[in-house]
This record gives structure tokens, sequence and C-alpha cells, in this order.
């Protein structure tokens, strides 16, 4: 590296600067632990509850990401044995043992997983990737973990500030992108889809009255958007964000309560922890303790010497601005393709448009031999579970992947060129069902590309429907 003294200070250095300010590690080596704890849960869970089985032993048929169709499928049988190692991944995690292969380690396991299936593509899975892959160059084991005890050399006080920065920008990336979603009519204009979803609600003790009011449906549509695009900003503000984690804390509770959505309040509360002080864990010990709180490293002091980095560093550099480019625009990347994002479904996925449609649909094929003209229908359920024929039939890349694997399987035994189509019906947001693809386009001559696709028929004109529930009927309903 090279000094850089006196009044020429290059921009560049300043920002060197900054990222390499040392910080306390109590926050970081705090969020280590909180993550470990729910992978964890999260591995039991899926155990427990017989999901494993469910989504990975029982589907014949698996969808699989554009450019990820050679992941190799582990048998049903061994799915299992894989999650109790992520629930022992994780706890290695939490207690910092063997961090460095424990972490990139479950990252693998964990990133393995969410491709064996797309309609298992939930959006806090894929944070939670996302967070386990900045986590392999976070070396957030060097305090309050076994490892640190086990080899004192490893001990540290502090890390640089860019660790934090990462996992901020990575957590700021999901709010403010749900909230930017969520500016639409049906959001704003029509609170759809929650009324459909508090609608269901109604039957709750004490506050189903309440749900069954119209405004209550607004209020959440609007205080949902305001709720993730401001909450970062309190977050970052130290004198706002004691409060702001209280309505973190508020937010993700509701939510809990009202709407089946899993692990997805507890890793988004844990998620807010990296906008605390790097020195909170011990400022929280210290008073629960009542012990006075040694002084951490907080930053470059007065007479620091900024340096410019070298090869090594500016290249670490590139690569970290070139991550946060990517993030930024896998969400905005929708736009290129014109339309309701909700609708066609492209650039739906990971662009954190959480919890901003609902969405139920059928779809049917239709099969003809191109040499004998005979003609068979042939319904999803003959491939799919019902989770997976819930997600493909308003999914138009999986339709095209399934229509592509009934080709193949009616080729096979008739050894005659197969032509599908298909049949799709979909309602958005409460309005009636419309045809979703082309019923005249051959989907077996469609290949699946990152460019538009043609034979999406234009979403559905006009405003959804309003439903206005009865507490007698049924929860669900």
């Amino acid at each position: 590296m090279t000094d850089v003294a006196g009044g020429g200070i290059r921009p560049l250095a300043r920002v060197w600067a900054w990222l390499l300010a040392p910080r306390d590690i109590a926050a970081l080596a705090a969020f280590r632990v909180a993550l470990g704890l729910l992978i964890t849960v999260s591995a039991v869970r899926f155990l427990a509850y017989g999901w494993v089985g469910v989504l990975f032993a029982q589907p014949r048929f698996r969808f699989t990401y554009w450019g990820f169709g050679w992941v190799p499928v582990l048998p049903g049988d061994w799915m299992p044995a894989l999650f109790m190692v992520m629930g022992v991944l994780g706890a290695l995690l939490m207690v910092g043992l063997f961090y460095r292969v424990t972490v990139v380690l479950l990252f693998g396991v964990f990133a393995y997983v969410q491709l064996l299936d797309v309609t298992n593509y939930l959006n806090h899975y894929y944070l939670v990737s996302l967070l386990l892959g900045l986590m392999c160059f976070v070396p957030a084991h060097r305090a309050f973990s076994v490892d640190a005890w086990r080899k004192p050399v490893l001990r540290r006080d502090w890390l640089p500030a860019w660790c934090t920065v990462l996992l901020r920008f990575q957590v700021s990336v999901v709010y403010v992108f749900a909230g930017l979603a969520k500016v639409t009519p049906d959001w704003l204009v029509h609170a759809q889809p929650l009324n459909i979803w508090l609608a269901a609600r109604t039957g709750l003790p004490w506050v189903g009255p309440l749900l069954e009011q119209r405004w209550m449906a607004y209020a959440a549509a609007w205080g949902g958007m305001l709720f993730d695009t401001t909450i970062v900003l309190f977050l970052m503000w130290r004198r706002t964000r004691p409060f702001a984690y209280v309505v973190v804390l508020g937010f993700h509770a509701v939510t809990f309560v009202l709407f089946p959505i899993g692990m997805f309040p507890f890793i988004m509360v844990t998620a807010a922890l990296v906008f605390f002080d790097p020195s909170w864990p011990r400022v929280l010990a210290a008073r629960v303790r009542r012990l006075p709180l040694a002084v951490r490293p907080s930053g470059v002091g007065e007479g620091a010497t900024l340096v410019v980095p070298g090869w090594k560093g500016r290249l670490a550099l590139g690569a970290a601005l070139t991550y946060a480019v990517l993030q930024v625009a896998l969400p905005l990347r929708t736009h290129a393709y014109g339309g309701n994002v909700l609708w066609h479904e492209q650039g739906m996925r990971f662009s954190w448009r959480v919890m901003t449609r609902e969405k139920n649909g059928s779809a049917t094929f239709l099969v003809r031999d191109s040499v004998t003209g005979r003609e068979w229908h042939v319904p999803p359920s003959q491939y799919l579970t019902r989770l997976q024929e819930r997600e493909m039939a308003v999914q138009p890349d999986l339709i095209l992947q399934l229509a592509h694997r009934i080709a193949r399987d009616f080729e096979a035994n008739t050894h005659h060129p197969m032509e599908v189509r298909a049949d799709v019906r979909v309602s958005l947001n409460g309005r009636m069902s419309e045809p979703l693809v082309d019923p005249h386009v051959d989907l077996a001559k469609e290949e699946d590309s990152l460019g538009p696709k043609a034979w999406i028929l234009p979403a559905p004109e006009g405003p959804p429907v309003h439903l206005r529930p009865s507490r007698r009927s049924a929860p669900g309903a």
C-alpha cells in the first residue's frame, strides 16, 4: 500500500480507510450465533414436520433454475441425513467451532437444497443463502467462539468496518426493494392481496372483528409499504434505532400471527441486528451485570494515516462493488421485460417482491402426435405433487419445463415428434381467471432463456375485487 499525506488525499484512500476502520467484533459474533441458531431450528422443523419427504422425496419431477439443470439430485432417503448435517453445521456456526470450514460447508448445503426445486423458492431462504455466502468472508469467529478459546492467536476484539457494511447493505436491499415492490395500484389503491388474506383470518380471536373492516386492509397495505421503504433509515440513525427495532419486532410479530410465512419474521428480526452499534452486546452485558464497559475500537483516529490499497485490496473492493451492483440489478431486471411482473413472473424471483401477489391457477396440457394426429389431455397431477402443481400453474417458465418433459415422455413411447400446448387460467389478486399462456403455441418447440417470452399473454386489465368478509365464515375460506 502507498501512503497518502497532506491535503491531496485521494477519494479511494478515504473509502479504503473507512472500510478498514476497526469496529467492535461483538455485534458480528452475536449475529453469527443468532444465524446459526435459526438454521439449526429450521433444519429441525423440516425433519420434525416431515417436510423433507414431502418436498424432496415424494416429487417424481423437479423444476430447475435456468442454468442450473446440472445440479445432481441425491436419493430421497439421503435428504433427511443432509438436513441433519445442516442442523449440526448450524450448531457449529452458532458456537464458532471450525468456523471457516463450517460456514463454507453450510453455505454449500443450504444453497444446494434451494437449487433442487424452483417450487420450493422462498425469499427468506434466498436471503439466508446470501448471508451465509457473505459470512464466508467475515471472520466472525475471532471472539466469543470455541475457535478463539482453542486458539488464542485467533482472538480479536475488532474487525474491519467492511464486514458490517456488507451485511447492512444486503439487509437494506431486502427492505428497500420489498417496499418499492408495493408501490402498485393493486397494493395501494385496492389493498390487494391483503384484503383477500385478512378476509380469511376474521375467525381469529380478539382481532377477527377488526380484520373485517375494509379500512384495515388499506392501513396494513400503506403501513407495510412505508415500513419497508423507511425502516432502514431509522435503523441507521442512532437516535431512532431502538424505537425502530421495536417497530421491527412488532411488525414481524403481527405478520407471524396473521400469515403462514414460517421462519421469515425470525430471520428478518435477526438480520436487523446488523444495524446496531458494533458494541451493543457488550453494552447489554455490562448493563445486565452492572459492570463498567471497556472501550473498544470504533474508528480511525485523528492522526491515522490514510493509504491507497494495493492490487489485492483493489481486487477485493472491485468484487464487493460487483456484488453490490448485482444485488441491485437483479430486482430491477424485471423492468426490461415490461408489463406486470406479478402476472408474467419474468424477473420475479430474487427481486424481494415479498407478499405482493395472490395467484391461483389451473393447467391442462394437450399433447398431439405430429404424425398420426392423435391427441391426449395430460393433467399435471400425473407428474407433480400438489405443491408443485400449485406453483407450476402460475409460473410460465415452470409450465414450459413440464411441457418439455411431457413431450420427451410421449416421444420416447411413440417415437414420433409431439406438440404440447397448455390451457392455463390464472387469477391474480382476486380477479377473474384469465389465460396465462397462448394456447395455440407449441411449447415443445419453445426454449427457455433470459429473454422475453412472447407466448405469455398480457395481464388482465381492470381492478381486482374487494371481499366483504363475515366472521361466521371459516378461517381460510
